[in-house]
């Protein structure tokens, strides 16, 4: 590995587990007090899951990004992968702050589900020039639908 991809790889991290402290800073306060005194579907995991998974995740879409942008030439099907990851990535910093600052349970259903359409299309996209991108983005999916369930089910219940 170069030192440009290596730079390359740090940038990636640093941007995707940025955008999970930026988050937490949203989610923390919110979690012993009114999250704590929300209803709750039966399935939602202890809180202690989600700092974890999120980890994670969050390590494994860096790689993605990180493939996309230096394992693939240039080309307009690579930058339309990117863009959309960037869209994705915007949409998942932005449910954070709108479910738990905002207390906005209805609005951040509609933000997860444009988040789990803009994963969706940016694995579609990424197939295209990187199959080991779009197997890095599985566990992200899956987890976002998973965690829409829940939002949902927040809603539902309260």
């Amino acid at each position: 590995m170069t030192l440009r991809s290596i730079f390359r790889l740090l940038a990636c991290l640093l941007v995707c587990l940025g955008i999970g402290v930026l988050g937490s800073r949203w989610t923390k306060p919110e979690i012993a007090g009114w999250y704590a005194s929300l209803a709750k579907p039966s399935w939602t995991p202890p809180p202690l899951v989600f700092p974890i998974a999120w980890t994670a995740l969050y390590i494994l879409m860096a790689i993605a990004f990180w493939r996309l942008w230096d394992r693939v030439a240039p080309s307009a099907q690579r930058a339309r992968a990117m863009v959309l990851f960037a869209v994705q990535l915007a949409l998942n910093a932005t449910w954070s702050p709108v479910f738990f600052a905002w207390h906005g349970i209805r609005t951040g259903l509609v933000v997860i589900i444009l988040m789990l359409v803009s994963i969706a299309a940016t694995m579609v996209a990424s197939a295209r020039v990187d199959r080991m991108a779009v197997w890095l983005l599985v566990p992200y999916l899956c987890w976002v639908l998973y965690a829409s369930t829940i939002n949902a089910g927040v809603l539902a219940l309260n």
